[in-house]
């Protein structure tokens, strides 16, 4: 809108960026753009002070600033200077986490959504046949089969989601496998938990985890041979058994919990 009168003008503040905030940004900014990558150190604060012509309390509330959004990590004393970190998808899961808790999101809710993004990748993987895109999941399943004979059962669940996430990034689709993780996350915090609440025995595990893994093995080789509809069928009944199996004994009504106990 247009400012049209003094009244106007004077009725709306206008925010000045403090000096710590615009440092905050040329930072952010070189982090973002890969201009500094993980695990680089930031030069020291003595040198950033006199480069940049500001003070150390402004360079510090900077500091706090990347510091609130996981950008970098400061060790209070050390002089090596900050250390950068790349955005972290795990970071705003937690944050996503904290949103969708406070607005009340269920358990139920968050399964239907990752209902709605795997049988189109699918789709498009069985419409192109696969090819070495299948290649990296199909290492994901011997590693599984490995798991399974040596019944780690707690490391077969870390890598079920390991399969979802490889999946999903087989379409190429950076948006969507950037959702599709932050959803796998959340849902990988439910499981565990639910496994806690809902204890199962040695062999009933073994069973459910042996039925994953060859239907897990039946989407691939749909894919492979171009199947699209059995390939879209198939996969869309597995996460629709998979999610009667985690919304099971009340659990969909459940809010999603982004804290924990």
């Amino acid at each position: 809108m247009l400012l049209g009168s003094n009244e106007e003008i004077g009725s709306q503040r206008i925010h000045v960026p403090k000096t710590s905030e615009l440092v905050a940004d040329k930072i952010r900014a070189q982090i973002v753009r890969g201009e500094l990558n993980e695990g680089d150190a930031l030069p020291p604060e003595g040198q950033l002070m006199d480069s940049l012509g500001i003070s150390r309390p402004t360079l510090r509330e900077a500091f706090r600033i990347l510091e609130s959004e996981g950008l970098i990590s400061v060790v209070r004393g050390s002089r090596t200077g900050a250390k950068v970190h790349k955005p972290s998808v795990d970071l705003v899961s937690r944050y996503a986490g904290y949103v969708l808790e406070a607005q009340g999101t269920t358990i139920a809710d968050l399964y239907q959504a990752r209902l709605a993004i795997e049988p189109t990748v699918v789709r498009w993987l069985a419409t192109d046949r696969g090819g070495q895109a299948t290649e990296r999941l199909r290492m994901i399943l011997a590693e599984m089969e490995q798991l399974l004979s040596e019944d780690r059962h707690e490391d077969f669940i870390d890598k079920v989601e390991v399969f979802h996430q490889a999946l999903v990034a087989a379409s190429g689709l950076k948006t969507i496998t950037f959702m599709s993780r932050m959803l796998i996350n959340l849902a990988g915090k439910h499981q565990r938990d639910f496994q806690k609440r809902h204890p199962r025995s040695q062999e009933t595990r073994r069973k459910s985890h042996r039925a994953g893994l060859r239907s897990y093995q039946k989407v691939l080789d749909l894919i492979d041979a171009g199947a699209v509809e059995d390939a879209v069928a198939h996969w869309r009944l597995h996460l629709n058994n998979a999610n009667a199996t985690w919304t099971s004994e009340g659990e969909g009504n459940r809010v999603v919990d982004s804290i924990g106990s």
